[in-house]
């Protein structure tokens, strides 16, 4: 593995940036993918969403590969990954940490929880009940734990990526809408291709995948990285668009709640690391489309009548479908006037 020392940026002209980027993303996918077998726009999801900074929920059904795309994902980088294992049982101070009393020191001193980590792992986290879920949202939104009237702040890069069955499964609790706003992104694994499934047979069958991913890559590259995406530019026009966008969820008739100004800023950055990942230094209309429905569907509140006649996933997929066919594309390119912006 090829890493640079911290501080050090490895490039110097435009586009060399990028060209970075690309290197560094690809390792990435090649890695993860050595696990995950033909789920190629997950995985690149899974990085654009680092890449912008965010967490990832990923949900479906019971043994599709959830739980094993965010080990992948954490495997392939050289940084502090911790794992929760969310039950009912547990509580917020199992997640953020817990002050305890030092008979020696005659003092609290304070133990710290999983979440200080660059990537925490929640694995099944809508199995535990809504108080224990209710400990991430300090942690995902201001990247901060406070325990006793006391802030600790968390490393950079700092990802949770939560894992969640569908709430129709039995023992699950629904995420409040608070905590689903915070997650950038969601996506559904599905079901493998039969021929996805055959060579999970081969690679899955003697041996365990994970255990030969390597780290590709290291934390302090990836907050470099991310300090990369944060440059990439945005004309007006791109801006007024997904102002647009989101402003039509919120007037939808069939939505009770639509997209929420925290969501319009997610947008934003997801697509901003869509178009790095393509390696252009400005965003189109197209990154925004790529990336509105793993960005917005989780956060929309379908109505009732709605909802009962196809679900609320698959009717707010085909809502978010529905706002991106209505919404004007704007006409003037999205590319700045000057290079190196």
């Amino acid at each position: 593995m090829t890493v640079t020392e911290p501080g050090v940026i490895p490039w110097r002209e435009p586009g060399t940036g990028l060209r970075h980027l690309a290197d560094v993303a690809a390792r990435m996918t090649r890695a993860v993918e050595s696990v995950i077998d033909g789920k190629p726009e997950v995985v690149r999801t899974s990085l654009v969403v680092l890449l912008a900074e965010g967490h990832l929920l990923i949900e479906d059904v019971p043994g599709v590969g959830k739980t094993m795309l965010a080990k992948a994902l954490g495997r392939s980088i050289d940084a502090r990954v911790r794992r929760i294992q969310f039950t009912p049982d547990l509580l917020p101070s199992d997640v953020t940490g817990v002050s305890v009393y030092n008979q020696d020191t005659r003092d609290f001193e304070f133990r710290p929880g999983p979440v200080f980590s660059n990537l925490v792992i929640a694995d099944e986290i809508n199995r535990a009940a809504p108080k224990a879920q209710s400990a991430l949202l300090e942690c995902m939104e201001e990247h901060q734990v406070t325990i006793d009237g006391v802030t600790y702040h968390l490393e950079s890069p700092f990802m949770v990526v939560a894992t969640q069955n569908p709430i129709e499964m039995e023992g699950t609790y629904p995420l409040p809408e608070a905590q689903r706003d915070r997650f950038t992104a969601r996506v559904s694994m599905g079901y493998p291709s039969p021929a996805a499934e055959l060579a999970m047979l081969d690679s899955h069958g003697n041996t365990e995948p994970l255990d030969a991913v390597d780290p590709v890559t290291e934390a302090t590259e990836i907050t470099r990285l991310i300090s990369l995406v944060r440059s990439v530019h945005v004309a007006d026009e791109v801006r007024r668009y997904i102002i647009d966008l989101v402003t039509a969820t919120r007037r939808h008739p069939e939505l009770v709640l639509g997209a929420s100004p925290r969501a319009t800023l997610h947008l934003i950055r997801t697509a901003r690391a869509h178009a790095a990942l393509d390696g252009r230094a400005f965003v189109v209309p197209d990154d925004v489309q790529a990336m509105a429905e793993p960005v917005l569907t989780h956060r929309l509140l379908v109505r009732a009548e709605t909802a009962a006649s196809s679900g609320s996933a698959e009717a707010a997929s085909r809502i978010v479908a529905d706002v991106l066919a209505r919404v004007p594309i704007p006409h003037r390119g999205a590319r700045p006037s000057h290079r190196g912006r």
